[in-house]
């Protein structure tokens, strides 16, 4: 008879209502804020996994370069999306993005954005 080896149980994370009340700090410009929530980067330094959110107010567009891969669902308000290669999207809720390594991508929003993401990085690395 053989003997099965188990791993120890790991805890899981939760942040009850992140989306109403996690405030992102301030990153660009007076109106876009980002802000990790969780990361694998402690348990998984190899291959990290990083969520957060994202928001942009009614401003200056945000030109950000990806130095990883991420993919962003919008949760709440509307952003127009647009790549350095002619690519331009009139984002909603609901909408899900991917921005491969080496996007170079525009937001910006005549009102307000919010968007929850996922990236391949380490926390804080954005």
């Amino acid at each position: 008879m053989s003997e099965e080896k188990t791993s120890p149980s790991v805890a899981f994370s939760h942040h009850a209502d992140a989306q109403t009340t996690f405030k992102p700090p301030l990153i660009a410009n007076d109106n876009a804020y980002l802000g990790d929530i969780f990361s694998s980067s402690k348990n998984d330094g190899d291959k990290p996994v990083t969520s957060g959110f994202f928001r942009l107010e009614a401003g200056k567009p945000l030109v950000y370069t990806y130095t990883y891969h991420e993919m962003k669902i919008i949760l709440d308000g509307e952003f127009e999306i647009s790549s350095e290669g002619g690519q331009t999207v009139s984002a909603k809720k609901g909408d899900v993005f991917y921005f491969p390594k080496g996007s170079v991508i525009t937001f910006k929003t005549d009102s307000f954005g919010l968007a929850f993401y996922t990236g391949q990085r380490g926390e804080g690395e954005a």
